[in-house]
């Protein structure tokens, strides 16, 4: 739909729409008026920093965002000296709220240089009132806070902004309108994620983000689809669908359908090459979907299948609902459907009540799956979670031990799985110039292993052939072949 609107031709005069997303393309007007007339002014193009701070589903939002600015009329960079900074936050640990806090000390000092300057923050963190009535209280410079919920509404937010000249704050508990019709500003033009559910319904004792994403929402199959479609005809070759638990898809929809079956409408798209997606829970992953991944040209040889701990006593105070043995069971039905199928997780040390023997299950996991890589956390107190209020809370020091030699396990552990396809050619997504080497480009596998090989810019955005002349540890180096 937005490549249809001429923003220009919208009557600004007129009351605003009602119906979404026109009524945002309404406010894109009225924003860029105030562009302009601020280029005049000073004589340069406002700029904009979007700052992604989350998730993927957090970087597609900034995609979004970063789309509505260009829209509007402002000019992007990188640099938090910009007229307009935005932060799309994260709070699923304790210390990306206190990399917030310090960033907004930061652009404090700029906006003191820059009056005109404005500060917005949007995303997980500002779904916590404790966290709002704090800056409401201590960052009073900042000029517009908004949540998860209406990210779509930045437009309407800013011109809110410009006219009442006060901070400006639009938190929503919770939602049934999905808006995806968005201008949007892709970091890779070959490449894009794609929501298509929205929320969790899980309510892992540990995680906060049940609270602040709200109740599973999936989206109409035939929106994806179409917003699929339209991606392939711009340049694109590979998505990512995404959402908390893409597993638990379609259960909600008027028609509910599974994910597998999503899977194979996204598989009949022409034009598509390959087909990512983040994240599945161990709990909610059907044989359907395996056999789908086993028959399919198009899904890629990678799978992130979150174990959090080994210890089935921890796993069920986790509220996970699935024990260690299910979750190897698991692991073994996948491989042997898909023998080369890439497996990495999501492992969390530390967690209440966690004992010495706990631990040796998670490092027994670990070495029995062999993963390719391991997302490791340290437990982190989340206020308002179940687990929060537990107690026998685990010795900071001990943590750091145990965390520690988890680390060094897994490293060890994936630089040899990830070395399998050693003197093997295999296709790999260019993506980028490599940055340490000159002549040399960066891509990936199939099974998300990045590869570095000579070659230029024109291959960016092609999938090639790649010999893998050596194994790096965690990466290839490679040369192409001639096709």
């Amino acid at each position: 739909m937005y490549n249809e609107i001429d923003i220009d031709k919208i009557d600004t005069a007129a009351e605003p729409p009602t119906e979404e997303p026109a009524r945002q393309y309404y406010f894109m007007a009225r924003c860029r008026q105030w562009v302009q007339e601020f280029e005049k002014k000073n004589g340069r193009v406002p700029t904009a920093c979007v700052v992604n701070m989350g998730c993927q589903m957090n970087a597609r939002d900034s995609e979004k965002l970063a789309g509505i600015l260009g829209q509007i009329g402002f000019l992007e960079t990188g640099d938090e000296h910009a007229d307009f900074v935005l932060y799309n936050t994260c709070t699923v640990r304790e210390n990306a709220n206190l990399r917030v806090y310090g960033r907004l000390g930061y652009l404090n000092t700029l906006k003191k240089k820059n009056p005109d300057m404005l500060i917005a923050l949007c995303g997980c963190m500002m779904q916590e009132p404790r966290v709002v009535e704090k800056i409401r209280k201590s960052y009073r410079f900042v000029d517009i806070m908004f949540g998860t919920h209406n990210i779509f509404k930045l437009a309407e937010l800013l011109w809110q902004r410009i006219e009442m000249r006060k901070m400006t704050v639009d938190i929503w508990d919770d939602t049934s309108l999905i808006v995806e019709e968005l201008p949007t500003e892709r970091k890779y033009p070959f490449k894009s994620g794609v929501n298509i559910m929205f929320g969790c319904n899980n309510f892992c004792s540990y995680c906060i983000v049940p609270y602040v994403r709200g109740r599973e929402r999936s989206r109409k199959p035939e929106d994806i689809i179409r917003e699929i479609e339209r991606l392939v005809a711009s340049g694109v070759v590979e998505v990512m669908l995404l959402g908390q638990n893409v597993n638990s898809y379609g259960k909600n929809l008027e028609t509910p359908v599974t994910f597998a079956w999503l899977l194979r409408q996204v598989e009949a798209v022409e034009g598509l090459k390959r087909i990512r997606f983040m994240t599945s829970h161990p709990k909610d992953l059907s044989d359907e979907l395996i056999e789908v991944m086993r028959d399919s040209k198009k899904i890629c040889g990678h799978l992130h299948l979150p174990v959090q701990s080994g210890s089935s006593r921890i796993l069920k105070a986790m509220n996970r609902r699935y024990t260690k043995e299910q979750y190897l069971q698991l692991v073994d039905k996948i491989r042997a459907a898909l023998p080369d199928i890439s497996l990495t997780t999501d492992i969390i040390v530390g967690f209440p009540g966690e004992t010495e023997e706990d631990f040796a299950e998670t490092l027994d996991v670990v070495r029995k799956v062999g993963f390719d890589s391991a997302f490791t956390f340290i437990y982190s107190k989340r206020t308002g979670t179940p687990a929060a209020a537990m107690e026998d809370q685990v010795e900071e020091a001990v943590v750091k031990e145990r965390f520690d030699r988890l680390l060094a396990e897994v490293q060890a552990i994936s630089a040899r799985v990830c070395a399998r396809d050693l003197h093997k050619t295999k296709e790999v997504l260019v993506e980028c110039a490599d940055d340490h080497m000159e002549g040399y480009v960066t891509g990936r596998l199939s099974n998300n292993i990045l590869v570095h090989f000579p070659g230029d810019l024109s291959l960016v955005g092609k999938i090639v052939p790649v010999y893998l002349e050596e194994a790096k540890g965690f990466y290839y180096m490679g040369r192409m072949e001639e096709t």
